[in-house]
């Protein structure tokens, strides 16, 4: 397994700590002739519902003259799609611990998974932390860093106290599979497999995951491509990010 974390914003010197931040944990499974990529998040939904919506808001935080978004237009946004706040009034009700290794990562999409008797029900992914403590690792040489939530996973999985529970939520009649910005209702407490344990052993190179892309695409036997326009859209914009990153 090869597995990525990553946290929303990007700027290198502001520290990685804000609550207000998705986090991202991404991770491969399996060989090159039967690889599954499996893409999660801190937050249960995500922000649109449409690729118009996506584009709307992107055009609605670009930059003015100053280099800040206007923010009357973020407002008119925000307003005449009400559904695209339910990710950051979720990030705002559920402050992420200060740690990747304690936070649970969720899949936004409703994925149709068959069974070998032809069986075939919805399922969305969680990725559950085991037994983690949400206390950050101190390092005093490190504590100012910018990379506070890096430095603090490179100590626990150098302690091997990095571990995830993987498990498929199981759908209900009626379950929406075509809005990715709302939650399935009782998601908290439905019915739920655990598929398999995550266990983080080692720390790569950063060109370890700069040159892998995750493509969510990339899917087990049995399990199908959600039905949402999303999700459509992930592979060909993911491959374009990737192009620009090197």
């Amino acid at each position: 397994m090869l597995a990525r974390f990553s946290v929303g914003g990007g700027a290198a010197d502001i520290a990685d700590t804000g609550s207000d931040a998705l986090r991202g944990f991404s991770f491969k499974l399996g060989g090159d002739d039967d690889r599954s990529d499996i893409l999660t998040q801190s937050a249960p939904v995500h922000f649109a519902r449409t690729l118009d919506q996506m584009l709307a808001f992107l055009k609605a935080r670009a930059p003015g003259p100053d280099g800040k978004p206007d923010m009357e237009k973020v407002r008119a946004f925000f307003a005449a799609n009400p559904d695209t706040r339910h990710q950051a009034d979720y990030i705002t009700a559920h402050p992420p611990p200060r740690s990747l290794a304690a936070t649970t990562y969720w899949g936004v999409h409703s994925f149709p998974a068959t069974n070998a008797k032809g069986e075939t029900r919805f399922i969305k992914f969680k990725v559950v932390p085991i037994a983690a403590d949400v206390t950050p690792a101190r390092d005093k040489a490190k504590a100012k860093s910018a990379d506070v939530l890096h430095h603090d996973l490179e100590h626990r999985i150098a302690a091997g106290n990095v571990r995830f529970s993987v498990m498929a939520l199981l759908d209900r009649p009626g379950d929406p599979v075509m809005d990715v910005t709302i939650r399935w209702p009782d998601e908290d407490r439905r019915e739920a497999v655990r598929l398999g344990t995550i266990v983080i052993t080692g720390v790569e190179a950063d060109d370890a995951c700069e040159a892998s892309s995750f493509d969510p695409a990339n899917l087990a036997e049995g399990i199908g491509p959600p039905p949402d326009e999303i999700f459509a859209a992930r592979r060909v914009a993911y491959a374009i990010s990737q192009a620009k990153r090197r």
